[in-house]
């Protein structure tokens, strides 16, 4: 196929590319290494990763793009692999050994201290990290030998648990699934504090986005071959896949006419629509996916539809 045909092609590209993202990239070089592939400006992902770390990671194309704060949002799964006996600047095996420890910890004592961990709790976020304080981001002022205070932010740890822990090493692996913000190496940092000693984290594998499985997702490879024949929307997902936990609403023409004009839509214009005010929905017309929508309370009573994102 000749070059030209695939840029157009990938022009009108819309959908949820899953990516495996490989050790060494950040979550923006695999953005930028696909919009070479892709020829297209429209994408973007949702929920930073490490260089370090591997696995899931969706990224947005052409009209998705504006899905990717959602994903960002949603509870992510990990699998995290870790050290104790030493700390470093980065919390994790990258960063500079800033302390050691011979203190040595049992794998019963390792367990009890992980259960600790189980719920919500209020998570400092590491100096090497995106947050901003007072308009700067951590990771710059860190880089610039700077510590500066930070807030404490909620998080909630849903699951957790020590798959296993070798003693002689020091040595362990945990599985856990954790709220939108949460900082694993900052949770592995936690536990060795927990068990009276020092801990890094030397592996992350993103196991699960929101609905998007690790077994779900590509390679660059895979990508590159798609592109060369022209199938890459074959491996994207509709941008839907993001919400399926939301209650689909089918509208009628009248209803479609009113949307699209940003009037609301009232319950005999939309089927299946939540009788309850503030709820999310997937709204459709014609088998076709037009948006996220929210039922609100009129003033006059009852309940009607609105736009709460288009995704064109």
């Amino acid at each position: 196929m000749p070059h030209g045909s695939n840029s157009m092609q990938s022009a009108e590209l819309a959908g949820v590319l899953l990516m495996d993202k490989p050790q060494g990239f950040t979550s923006h070089d695999v953005v930028a290494k696909l919009r070479g592939i892709l020829h297209t400006r429209r994408i973007g992902h949702g929920g930073t990763l490490d260089p370090m770390a591997t696995g899931v990671l969706p990224v947005f194309v052409g009209g998705a793009t504006k899905a990717a704060d959602f994903a960002a949002a949603q509870d992510k799964e990990y699998v995290a692999g870790f050290t104790l006996g030493y700390a470093t600047d980065t919390q994790d095996v990258t960063g500079t050994i800033t302390q050691c420890s011979a203190r040595y910890a049992a794998r019963a004592a390792v367990e009890r201290a992980v259960r600790r961990f189980l719920g919500p709790q209020q998570q400092v976020p590491p100096m090497y990290s995106a947050v901003k304080v007072d308009g700067r981001k951590l990771y710059d002022l860190a880089r610039q030998g700077k510590e500066v205070a930070r807030p404490a932010r909620s998080i909630v740890v849903h699951e957790i648990a020590l798959l296993d822990f070798d003693e002689d090493a020091q040595k362990g692996t945990l599985r856990l699934k954790v709220s939108k913000g949460t900082y694993v190496r900052t949770l592995v940092n936690d536990l060795g504090e927990q068990l009276g000693t020092l801990a890094v984290l030397h592996s992350l594998t993103r196991t699960r986005s929101g609905a998007y499985a690790l077994a779900d997702c590509h390679t660059f490879d895979e990508v590159e071959r798609a592109a060369e024949a022209g199938t890459v929307q074959q491996l994207l997902l509709p941008t839907d896949s993001l919400f399926l936990s939301h209650p689909a609403v089918q509208l009628t023409d009248e209803g479609a006419e009113r949307i699209a004009r940003g009037a609301v839509v009232f319950p005999r214009q939309a089927d299946g629509l939540p009788d309850e005010a503030g709820a999310l929905c997937r709204v459709y017309h014609g088998g076709r996916f037009l948006m996220l929508g929210q039922v609100r309370a009129l003033n006059k009573g009852g309940l009607g539809l609105f736009v709460f994102k288009n995704f064109r």
